[in-house]
C-alpha cells in the first residue's frame, strides 16, 4: 500500500502541474490577445494618471521570468523614456485628455538629460491648454525637476522639499585591500582616469577631486536653470544652497511654498479632488477617485507606430563582451542587431542614442566597426548623447557624422585602464604558497598566486597605451582636431556637455528629435514627415507578462517621504560603488569606462542592498 501511495501521490502532482501549465498557458495567450489588439476606446474621458513608480530610463532592463516565478525579485519599475514623452505628446492632441495628474510619491529619477526631456513633454501638454497638476509627499532633485514643469506642484503639508544637487562619497577599496593583502595590478593612461582609484587610494586624487567639483557644479547649473525656465517664480537657487535661510519657525512645507517651489499644501485626498473638478468622477466612485486613463492602459491603446525610415539604435548600460539583454550593450548583441538590420529593412538613416559610461574597449569597437557598416552603404549616422556617452560610450559615437548632446550630458572620459588582483600576500598570511615552471615569460601570467612578473606588466601597459593611442587618434580623426589637442582633453577627464561642445568634443544641442530631423534632412526626407523605426529587441509576450505580473507589487519597496528617500538613494549609490568596484575585478582587462560619470539608481530596491553585497562579495 504505501508504494501504490507513492504512484498515487507521483499521479497527483503530475496532474497539479499539467493544469496549473494549462492555466498558465490560458491565460498568457489571454493577454497575448488582448495586448495584440489595444482598442482606444478604452481611453475614458478625464484625466491621464501618470503615476511614476520607479526609475526612468533610456532601456529597461530585461525581465527574467525565473525572477517572478520563484520569487526572487524586488525591483521597482522602469518606465522608457520614449514611452513616456509618447504618451504625453499623444495626449496633448487627445481631446478626451482634459489633463495630466502627474504622481511622483514613489519617482525615484532617471538622469538629468531624461527628466528634461520629459519635463519638455509637460511642456507640451501645457501649451496645447491642459493643465498638469503634480503632486508628492515630498520631493528631491528628480521629482522636483519634472513637478517644475507642473501647472500646480502639490504637497502634503508633512513633506519636505530636499535638494542634494550632484556630489556625494564614493567607497575606496585600498585599506580593506591592504588589509586581506590583495596586490592590486594598475595599467593606465590618463591623469584624470579615476576608475582605478578606489583600488589604490584611500581618497580622491587631487586631479578628480577638482575634474568631479567642476563637473558636479555644471551639472547643477543646468538643473537649476532648466527649473528657473519653466518656473520662473521659483527662488530655487537660493533655497538649493540654504533651506533654512529665514530661520527655523515654519515647517518645511510651509518654506517651499514660501519659496513658491510649491503652489499648494493638501494631502493626497486634496489633490484627487482638485483632479476630480476637472476630469469628472464616476457615481458612487471612491472619494479619492476621478475619471480618466491609466499610463499604462493608454500606451497600449495609443502604442508607437512600427515602420519607418529614421531607424534608432540604441546603446544603453555597461558595454560588454558578447551576448547581453536588454539594459546592457553586448558587443556581439548591438552588432547583430545593426548588420540584420541593414540587411532587412529599407533604411535610410540611423541614428545612435548612445547612453552608456562604456565597458570593454573590444565590444566598443566591435559595435563601432557595425555601424560603419552603414556608412559604407552612404547611410548617413547621427548620435544622440543621453545621459551619458562617456569613455566606451563616446568610443561609439566616434561612428556618427554628427553628435548632438544636452548641456547635461556627461561626455569624454577618452581614457584607457587595466586592473588585475594577485593573491600572493593574501595566501603568505594562511601559511599558502604557490610554486611551478615556466617555458616562456607568460607561462602561468598573470599569476594570481605568485603576482604577476615584469614581462606581464609591460606587455599590459603597452597594451593600455596602444588602446588610448588608438582611441585619440579615433577622436583627432573623426572630430578634425590636432591629435595633441585630444590629448589634452582627454586624460580620461569628464566633461558636461556644454564643455564638450565649446573643446569640439560634440557638435551640437539637441536631443532625439534634433537628431532625427538632421538624419532626414542628410537622407533627402522631409523631416516633418520622416519616420523612425526602433531597432533594439522589443520584449515578447511571456516578458511582457512577467513584468506587469512583476511591477504589481513594487510600489512599496520605494519610499514616500523626502528624508527616506534621500537615505535610499544614498543607500542605493552605495550599493552601486560597491558592485562597481567588484565588476570591475571580474571584467575585461582592459576597459574605456567611465566611474565618475553619476548615474540614475538601479532598479533594485534598497532591501536587496545587503543581499547584492554578499552575492558580490561572496
Amino acid at each position: 500500500m504505501s508504494f501504490l501511495g507513492k504512484i498515487w501521490r507521483i499521479l497527483v502532482g503530475i496532474k497539479d502541474g499539467l493544469v496549473l501549465a494549462v492555466l498558465l498557458l490560458f491565460f498568457a495567450a489571454l493577454y497575448t490577445l488582448l495586448s495584440a489588439t489595444p482598442n482606444a476606446a478604452t481611453v475614458e474621458e478625464g484625466a491621464l494618471y501618470l503615476a511614476l513608480e520607479g526609475t526612468l530610463t533610456e532601456q529597461p532592463e530585461q525581465t527574467n521570468p525565473e525572477e517572478l516565478l520563484f520569487g526572487s525579485t524586488n525591483r521597482v519599475h522602469e518606465y522608457r523614456l520614449r514611452d513616456v514623452v509618447h504618451v504625453l505628446e499623444n495626449a496633448a492632441e487627445d481631446p478626451r485628455i482634459k489633463l495630466v495628474a502627474l504622481d511622483l510619491d514613489h519617482f525615484v529619477g532617471g538622469g538629468q538629460v531624461a527628466l528634461q526631456r520629459v519635463g519638455t513633454a509637460l511642456d507640451t501638454v501645457r501649451k496645447a491648454g491642459k493643465p498638469v497638476i503634480a503632486y508628492a509627499g515630498g520631493y528631491s532633485d528628480d521629482s522636483y525637476l519634472l513637478a517644475a514643469h507642473a501647472s500646480e506642484v502639490w504637497m502634503d503639508p508633512m513633506g519636505a522639499t530636499l535638494i542634494a544637487g550632484p556630489g556625494g562619497s564614493r567607497p575606496y577599496f585600498k585599506g580593506l585591500m591592504d588589509r586581506l593583502g590583495v596586490n592590486v595590478h594598475v595599467y593606465r593612461v590618463g591623469k584624470f582616469k579615476s576608475f582605478v582609484e578606489p583600488f589604490t587610494r584611500a581618497e580622491q586624487s587631487p586631479e578628480a577631486k577638482q575634474a568631479n567639483a567642476e563637473l558636479a557644479n555644471a551639472l547643477l547649473s543646468d538643473w537649476v536653470a532648466n527649473i528657473k525656465a519653466a518656473r520662473p517664480s521659483s527662488r530655487i537657487a537660493d533655497y538649493a544652497q540654504n533651506p533654512l535661510a529665514n530661520g527655523e519657525q515654519m515647517s518645511l512645507a510651509q518654506r517651499a511654498l514660501q519659496q513658491k517651489l510649491v503652489d499648494k499644501l493638501g494631502d493626497r485626498l486634496a489633490w484627487s479632488n482638485r483632479i476630480a473638478d476637472i476630469a469628472g468622477r464616476d457615481p458612487g466612485a471612491a472619494a479619492d477617485q476621478f475619471r480618466g486613463t491609466d499610463y499604462f492602459d493608454y500606451l497600449a491603446a495609443n502604442p508607437i507606430p512600427k515602420g519607418g525610415q529614421i531607424g534608432i539604435i540604441t546603446i544603453a548600460g555597461d558595454i560588454v563582451d558578447g551576448e547581453a539583454p536588454a539594459g546592457s550593450a553586448g558587443g556581439d548583441t548591438i552588432s547583430r542587431l545593426i548588420l540584420d538590420s541593414l540587411a532587412e529593412k529599407s533604411l535610410k538613416a540611423l541614428v545612435v542614442r548612445v547612453d552608456s559610461p562604456g565597458g570593454s574597449a573590444q565590444a566598443s569597437e566591435q559595435i563601432r566597426q557595425a555601424l560603419l557598416q552603414a556608412k559604407k552603404r552612404d547611410l548617413p549616422i547621427i548620435v544622440s548623447m543621453g545621459n551619458v556617452a562617456a569613455s566606451g560610450g563616446y568610443w561609439v559615437s566616434m561612428a556618427g557624422d554628427k553628435i548632438f548632446a544636452e548641456p547635461g550630458t556627461i561626455t569624454g572620459s577618452i581614457g584607457v585602464f587595466g586592473i588585475i588582483p594577485t593573491f600572493e600576500k593574501t595566501l603568505s598570511k594562511v601559511g599558502v604558497s604557490a610554486d611551478g615552471v615556466a617555458t616562456t615569460p607568460l607561462s602561468g601570467q598573470p599569476d594570481l598566486l605568485n603576482g604577476t612578473n615584469a614581462a606581464t606588466d609591460r606587455l599590459l601597459q603597452l597594451g593600455v597605451n596602444d588602446i588610448y593611442g588608438r582611441f585619440i587618434r579615433l577622436v583627432a580623426m573623426q572630430r578634425r582636431l590636432p591629435l595633441a589637442r585630444v590629448n589634452d582633453v582627454a586624460q580620461g577627464r569628464v566633461w558636461d556637455g556644454g564643455t564638450a561642445r565649446q573643446i569640439g568634443l560634440v557638435d551640437a544641442f539637441g536631443g532625439m528629435d534634433d537628431a532625427i530631423a538632421e538624419a532626414a534632412r542628410r537622407a533627402g526626407l522631409d523631416p516633418k514627415t520622416a519616420r523612425p523605426v526602433y531597432l533594439d529587441r522589443m520584449p515578447n509576450w511571456f516578458e511582457l507578462y512577467v513584468r506587469n505580473l512583476r511591477e504589481a507589487g513594487a510600489r512599496t519597496s520605494i519610499p514616500a517621504d523626502p528624508y527616506s528617500r534621500l537615505i535610499w538613494r544614498q543607500q542605493a549609490a552605495l550599493g552601486r560603488g560597491i558592485d562597481d568596484g567588484l565588476s570591475i575585478l571580474s571584467g575585461p582587462a582592459i576597459q574605456v569606462r567611465c566611474l565618475s560619470c553619476p548615474a540614475a539608481p538601479r532598479p533594485e530596491s534598497r532591501g536587496q542592498l545587503f543581499n547584492t553585497l554578499v552575492d558580490r562579495l561572496f
